[in-house]
């Protein structure tokens, strides 16, 4: 197998490497933290000027028809720059324009995936309900009746980022009641502004600079063209969106990981005590090791899973496994990172708080990991065990 970049990934990499050092510097990212709850709109605007959004998105509707393993080079830079800005940039491509390129009619296609290159677009997923989390599926409430050449949506959805400021919702809602849950969901694209929505933003502990909401959906009225797919049919099609999710948020638990690091790494090669750089100290020194070695291994295992979905081969166990290598790694660095500041690392005014707030959120979203390691075991053939 060979792991090296091919000139023009080496190029991609450095471009993103350049664009956020100068666009995501350390105090910009401290600023968005304390005083965001999605990025500005005109960073957004620079990323989709460097063709960010339309990466992986056919060159026929604008975009530039990048390979996973392309986009993850992309991803890895501005995860590790920030978080909060990688979510901001990614989640209209994952949410928006991947569903729609799976599902999509052509008429749906053309009106959509030349704005979300251009940026112009907002989109997120409305999936999670307040019973949800883990039983996602078996927690699904919400309705949409047909009514002529309408649906109504009733229902509620909660834990879903970004949404206040979407144009768009990716709507997944119950079509037919009388038989098991996913073989009577469907999968509908939603106006954000249409009467009857109201969203509310929830406060979280970490990633302040990318906020998550609850929405309610009180008989709002959305034509039967926003079909997204087959009715009835839409967990099953939407599956090929959630998978590649996987490998996203891998990618940000490996961007706190390499980002926490660095901080820590360049903190003990400074911090003095006892005559010497608190580097010096052999037990430190396994606490940057054991960073290093996880965060490896997360980014080897999330590679491998971009280049088996560019061969076109399954790749569902590995990327639970990549979910899981890469939560542990950002928790490690995380949470050793807090152990060599000591008291430096609990202050605010550090960056080594907010990887610490950060890296929870992935531990559970989009999937925990006792539900990823409960998949993996299954895949042995040993019975579900929920």
């Amino acid at each position: 197998m060979d792991f090296a970049f091919t000139d023009e990934q080496n190029l991609i990499r450095e471009t993103y490497r350049e664009f956020c050092q100068k666009e995501l510097n350390p105090e910009y990212v401290r600023w968005m933290d304390e005083n965001c709850d999605y990025p500005p709109d005109d960073l957004l605007e620079k990323f989709a000027a460097l063709g960010t959004m339309g990466a992986t998105i056919p060159e026929q509707y604008g975009g530039s028809g990048l390979s996973m393993v392309d986009n993850c080079i992309i991803y890895e830079e501005i995860g590790t720059a920030s978080v909060a800005a990688s979510m901001g940039v990614g989640i209209s491509t994952t949410f928006g324009a991947k569903p729609i390129l799976e599902m999509g009619t052509e008429a749906q296609k053309q009106k959509h995936l030349p704005r979300i290159v251009e940026g112009k677009e907002k989109w997120a997923l409305a999936l999670t309900e307040p019973a949800g989390g883990t039983d996602i599926l078996g927690a699904i409430r919400t309705t949409a009746e047909k009514k002529g050449d309408r649906y109504v949506i009733n229902g509620q959805k909660l834990w879903i980022s970004g949404a206040h400021k979407a144009d768009y919702l990716t709507t997944v809602v119950i079509t037919d009641k009388n038989v098991e849950r996913k073989n009577g969901l469907s999968v509908l694209i939603v106006d954000a502004k249409t009467p009857g929505i109201t969203i509310r933003p929830v406060k979280k502990l970490g990633v302040h600079a990318f906020g998550v909401n609850e929405i309610f959906f009180d008989d709002v009225e959305v034509p039967v063209e926003n079909l997204l797919g087959k009715e009835n049919k839409g967990w099953y099609q939407l599956l090929t969106t959630l998978n590649p999710e996987r490998i996203s948020t891998s990618l940000l638990s490996l961007g706190i990981a390499k980002s926490a690091f660095e901080y820590a790494l360049n903190y003990a090669k400074e911090r003095m005590a006892f005559g010497k750089t608190i580097g010096s100290f052999q037990i430190l020194q396994h606490y940057l090791a054991d960073i290093a070695i996880e965060t490896e291994n997360a980014r080897n295992l999330i590679y491998k899973c971009a280049w088996l979905y560019d061969a076109g081969q399954r790749y569902d166990v590995e990327v639970s496994m990549a979910k899981i290598v890469a939560c542990r790694a950002s928790e490690l660095a995380a949470r050793y990172g807090m152990e060599i500041m000591g008291g430096f690392g609990f202050a605010m005014e550090y960056d080594m708080q907010r990887h610490f707030r950060d890296y929870k959120q992935m531990m559970f979203s989009p999937i925990s990991d006792e539900m990823a390691k409960n998949y993996i075991a299954q895949s042995f053939g040993l019975p579900k065990s929920y």
